[in-house]
């Protein structure tokens, strides 16, 4: 008897899915359709952007190899295009590529090329920093006091591994604007600090002891 109530059970529990996907099977066949239309496009999106990250970096070999004194503007108009293809890895090294040859004095220009790493390209945390790091670097000559905390606050204010190069740029500012009292501050800061880089520290230790000691 119980085997029979368990088959009779069985044979009507068959009937109510039958039932249920016969009445739900243009709902299922839709939401089945979604989900392989999702996988396709989550797939093709990432084939798509490993495409453009290799032609991106071919674009950079190319214009950073065949670059002579004799195609530098086509290289800056390359390269600054690169920059605004606000990718991780290449757009920063298309800026630096920049800097470093000089291939243009328009400061007003770096600056809104270093805004645009800064603000609207997805970047690892501390390759962000060091960014910053390196804007107010190049800045540090021809800005004020103000405009160089501010550009430094981002690290300044948090633990990352580029905080004692920070303190250390704002230390020599001072310094060289004859801010001794000041200077002697951000020095000591690095001394104290718990991951102070071991060169950068020792650079303030030999600046305390030799040039701000009482």
């Amino acid at each position: 008897m119980d085997e029979e109530t368990a088959i009779i059970d069985s044979n009507a529990r068959n009937e109510r899915i039958k039932n249920f996907l016969i009445r739900n099977k243009n709902r299922i066949l839709i939401f089945l359709g979604l989900i392989v239309f999702l996988l396709l496009l989550f797939f093709g999106y990432g084939e798509f952007k490993e495409n453009n990250k290799i032609k991106i970096s071919d674009r950079y070999n190319s214009l950073t190899i065949q670059y002579d004194e004799q195609n530098q503007q086509t290289t800056l108009d390359g390269l600054e295009e690169l920059v605004l293809e606000k990718d991780s890895t290449y757009s920063p090294l298309a800026l630096y590529f920049i800097i470093d040859r000089k291939l243009t004095l328009d400061k007003e220009k770096i600056n809104t090329y270093f805004d645009v790493l800064i603000n609207d390209t997805s970047l690892d945390k501390e390759i962000l920093n060091l960014i910053i790091y390196k804007k107010a670097l190049y800045n540090a000559d021809t800005i004020s006091e103000i405009d160089l905390l501010n550009i430094l606050k981002p690290i300044t204010n948090s633990e990352s591994v580029w905080k004692s190069h920070a303190l250390y740029l704002i230390a020599e500012y001072f310094f060289s604007k004859d801010q001794k009292e000041k200077s002697k501050e951000f020095f000591q800061q690095i001394t104290e600090l718990e991951n102070s880089n071991p060169d950068i520290k020792n650079q303030a230790l030999k600046r305390i002891n030799r040039d701000l000691s009482d």
